[in-house]
């Protein structure tokens, strides 16, 4: 169905610029609104017959939804707004605002329907259970479940964390009217009222939900890890040029769904034509930018022609592993003098590594000596903006 409703109201619409994304986000908040609307009226008509707080609670769960799916289709709208001199980026990042509104929402309708529960465990009173009740909580996991097949696919389409965020609280819906369709009939058929106690569970599972939710909308905010995929790719799309040594470096700077900007440096021969080497970095950065991806790449000359520098250079890149194997170095280079030589390098560290920058330089230093005693290491620390494992 997914595919007929894209096919029917949005044919022709690219997923790759920003009013196409826009217009997948807000079709997506439309659909959602509506089942999310239907939904709530249900569930509103039957709990109340019933006397049922799960089911008013489940109802108002859905409402909030609603005002979530409104809230989204106003973050995709403001997201689409192109840059401008006070925003150079772009507005981008008001999609993550978005989820993260969404996120907290979810968490407050969580709350609240702990505290409603809790006060019918305090102060009982009796359910119904008929097949009213049965009929709405089954086509609620119905709706539900195609909502999250629904959001998920059109999230994937557009790499929206909002659609993404959406099609996981749609699944949490199917669990917990699934646990209130439970409660209601036990109680009706041990006359042990199990709804209080149905709705406290249910909150709290909303409650850890949302909590889960605001995290995952916080994180790109912060600015976190790229994603690995991303960064595999760009390291093997500059490797694959020819008169590529090694890239390093590494910054991805998200702005927002569609709206990344990266940078790298290139270790190119130092003997070869320098201009020759910066038209391929520019031909490298306007393939980059056809993909979307906004890359600026800086040259690093390296010798090539010298066999004791560049079996230094694999020596040293080897046994530093002893220290921690996720570190790398680059940009190796030696000034040999009449007592010493001096080897100036590089070393890339993971965050995480429990070491100093001077404990990690004097480590460094002595594995270096151990096999060139001349050797007077000079060694800038770099900081690892990406993947640990790269």
């Amino acid at each position: 169905m997914t595919d007929w409703l894209v096919r029917t109201f949005l044919s022709g619409v690219s997923t790759t610029e920003p009013a196409g994304r826009t217009r997948y986000g807000q079709f997506a908040g439309i659909v959602c609104i509506i089942c999310n609307v239907v939904l709530c009226i249900a569930k509103g008509i039957v709990g109340f017959i019933a006397g049922s707080v799960s089911i008013i609670a489940d109802a108002v769960n859905n409402l909030s939804d609603a005002s979530s799916n409104i809230v989204a289709l106003l973050g995709f709208k403001l997201a689409s707004k192109p840059a401008d001199d006070e925003h150079p980026y772009g507005h981008g990042r008001f999609e993550y605002l978005a989820s993260l509104t969404v996120a907290a929402l979810v968490l407050a309708v969580g709350i609240n329907l702990v505290i409603t529960s809790v006060q019918k465990i305090i102060s009982p009173e009796p359910t119904e259970f008929g097949p009213a009740v049965i009929v709405v909580l089954v086509l609620s996991m119905a709706v539900k479940s195609w909502m999250a097949f629904f959001n998920g696919s059109m999230g994937r389409r557009i790499s929206s964390e909002t659609l993404k965020a959406t099609a996981i609280d749609s699944k949490n819906d199917v669990i917990t009217s699934g646990a209130v369709l439970a409660a209601a009939a036990i109680s009706y058929f041990t006359g042990f009222d199990l709804d209080g106690i149905a709705g406290t569970v249910v909150g709290a599972f909303i409650c850890w939900s949302g909590f889960s939710l605001v995290r995952d909308a916080i994180d790109p905010l912060l600015g976190r890890t790229p994603d690995p995929t991303l960064i595999e790719h760009i390291h093997d799309k500059i490797m694959s040029y020819p008169g590529v040594l090694g890239t390093h470096d590494l910054m991805v700077h998200d702005y927002g769904p569609g709206r990344q900007f990266a940078s790298a440096h290139v270790e190119m021969a130092g003997e070869g034509d320098v201009f020759a080497s910066h038209d391929l970095l520019d031909n490298i950065e306007q393939d980059f930018l056809k993909e979307g991806l906004v890359m600026t790449l800086h040259y690093d000359p390296i010798v090539t022609n010298d066999p004791r520098v560049a079996d230094m250079r694999h020596w040293i890149s080897i046994h530093i592993k002893e220290i921690d194997p996720r570190l790398t170095i680059h940009d190796l280079r030696t000034v040999p003098g009449p007592t010493h030589t001096n080897v100036i390098f590089d070393c890339v560290r993971p965050h995480d590594l429990s070491m100093t920058n001077d404990e990690l330089r004097a480590a460094i230093s002595k594995i270096v000596t151990s096999k060139y005693p001349q050797a007077i290491c000079k060694i800038t620390i770099d900081n690892s903006y990406v993947s640990s494992q790269q």
